[in-house]
């Protein structure tokens, strides 16, 4: 997993052209709290709107988010949507001069109605997706300047990636176009296809991503294990000539064939699944970025699967940057660390979760030396709510109240002593000597604190409560301390030293 690491951190400027259909993406954001009178329908309550490049330009967001220098062709309609698309990736730092206006068309528009449904105790959902779209094939004069485009730009480029969402762009014509360039000048094609049966428009690209759908539709195979899952993509590579095949199979993961050397399934680690949407735009994305780069498409593909499993956790298609999937690569070398949060990071999770329906639950302490009384009194905080979490006094916030020769442990071991525990979902460390301003940035539905902290005062308490949340005093395990611990480690040190010097 080092070598990953090591590979996504050192890819640089990779040049590279993405050719297909862009589309708006439009996400209207709501609650449903009722059902309509004049229908057994859904009311929704909008309360914000938002517009997110779609289709292709999810393809090179999703590349400028990772790094590389993107060229954009295709077509939007002579229309404000196109114009919004256009703005956006320019002001991402994309190339725009390859996306053409095309009076003849309208530009395709996904809008898609987000809903918190309170009534259902969940949290955000899809409720209905409107298309507006035209998917006539693109007029000769379009054409010829796609293609005059792809031939200016393929000398500067390292790879090409073509996404077909089959609403008209990718003509023979202008898939002609990518062969020659892709013959004169030796550069790797690859393809996110179209839903459809024949793909023998792809003939002879360099390799292409379909999902597992797609690839029982192109081959006649249907997918149920690694055999056919094998037997699919080689038919493919076959009978089109693809020196790659990569299958998408949710959570299965990954297949990956490779016509000249092993092939494999690249198994993915469960996740919480919200939203599908761009899986398949950030694996062209990080495979394009990747192998582009010069490396290897087993390495590449192995990265692409941590990233797809980071998308489908987000709610839309929402792109997917450089160091998120560092930070998963290195949760998976350590997953320890993936408990170990910073505040920004914690209070993100945190939103999500609520919005679940999920309580909070909040304690902290120094718990230097962990013992069966810390043991206890975090097994009972954790029946107070859903997600618990546990703030830590770091090293300097020990040392301000414990003095000089505290903590015993350090403040890296003592978190990840913590994150091993099962009942601590997330553990977040603070510099100060009490907890109030963390308290004050989380918001827990539920403060917990030992009993002894009864007469001295809970710090927090009149914060938690004055929002409805509820602060509850855990029993203590009598005669137990880190103090105690320590004594009697220093007493029986004492009385060890007398009895050999005797």
């Amino acid at each position: 997993m080092d070598k990953l690491i090591n590979i996504l951190a050192d890819a640089g400027k990779v040049k590279v052209a993405v050719i297909g259909d862009f589309m708006l993406d439009k996400y209207v954001w709501g609650e449903v709290r009722r059902i309509s009178q004049e229908a057994p329908i859904q009311v929704l309550n909008v309360r914000r709107e938002e517009a997110r490049p779609g289709g292709a330009g999810n393809v090179v967001y999703n590349l400028t988010k990772l790094g590389a220098d993107v060229y954009s062709c295709g077509t939007v309609g002579a229309d404000k949507d196109g114009e919004i698309i256009v703005n956006n990736l320019k002001e991402l730092g994309a190339d725009v001069a390859g996306i053409f206006r095309d009076a003849t068309r309208a530009t395709t528009v996904k809008t898609r109605m987000m809903g918190h449904l309170q009534t259902a105790g969940k949290g955000v959902q899809q409720l209905l997706r409107v298309d507006y779209e035209d998917t006539h094939l693109i007029p000769s004069d379009i054409e010829n300047k796609i293609n005059d485009y792809i031939k200016s730009i393929a000398h500067n480029c390292d790879i090409i990636l073509i996404s077909d969402m089959d609403k008209g762009l990718l003509t023979n014509n202008v898939l002609n176009s990518v062969r020659a360039v892709m013959a004169d000048r030796s550069i790797p094609v690859i393809v996110d296809p179209k839903l459809g049966g024949d793909y023998f428009l792809y003939k002879g690209f360099t390799a292409i991503t379909p999902n597992r759908y797609e690839t029982e539709l192109s081959s006649d195979i249907k997918i149920t294990g690694i055999e056919s899952m094998n037997a699919a993509a080689k038919k493919l590579a076959d009978t089109l000539g693809f020196a790659h095949v990569l299958i998408t199979v949710d959570k299965d993961g990954m297949f990956l064939f490779h016509k000249a050397g092993d092939s494999k399934l690249i198994s993915t680690a469960p996740k919480e699944v919200n939203d599908v949407s761009g899986a398949g735009d950030v694996v062209i994305s990080v495979i394009g970025y990747l192998t582009g780069a010069g490396n290897s498409f087993e390495d590449a593909a192995k990265i692409a699967n941590v990233a797809a499993g980071i998308e489908v956790e987000k709610i839309g298609a929402v792109p997917v940057g450089k160091d998120e999937i560092l930070k998963e690569l290195a949760h998976i070398c350590d997953p320890l660390s993936g408990k170990i949060k910073t505040i920004d990071e914690l209070k993100e999770l945190l939103d999500k979760r609520r919005k679940d329906g999920k309580k909070v639950v909040f304690t902290n302490g120094c718990f230097d030396l962990l013992h069966v009384g810390h043991i206890e009194y975090l097994k009972f905080a954790r029946k107070q709510g859903d997600v618990f979490v546990v703030g830590l006094n770091s090293d300097t916030s020990v040392r301000s109240l414990k003095g000089p020769t505290r903590p015993l442990v350090s403040e890296n071991d003592r978190a990840k002593l913590l994150a091993a525990l099962e009942d601590v979902d997330y553990v977040v460390l603070f510099n100060e000597s009490t907890p109030e301003d963390l308290i004050k940035e989380l918001k827990p539905d539920a403060l917990v604190k030992g009993e002894d902290w009864r007469e001295a005062g809970v710090v927090g308490r009149d914060f938690v409560e004055s929002y409805g949340g509820k602060v509850v005093l855990a029993p203590l395990v009598e005669g137990i301390s880190t103090s105690n611990i320590v004594s009697r480690i220093v007493e029986n040190h004492k009385n060890t030293t007398k009895t050999d010097n005797n």
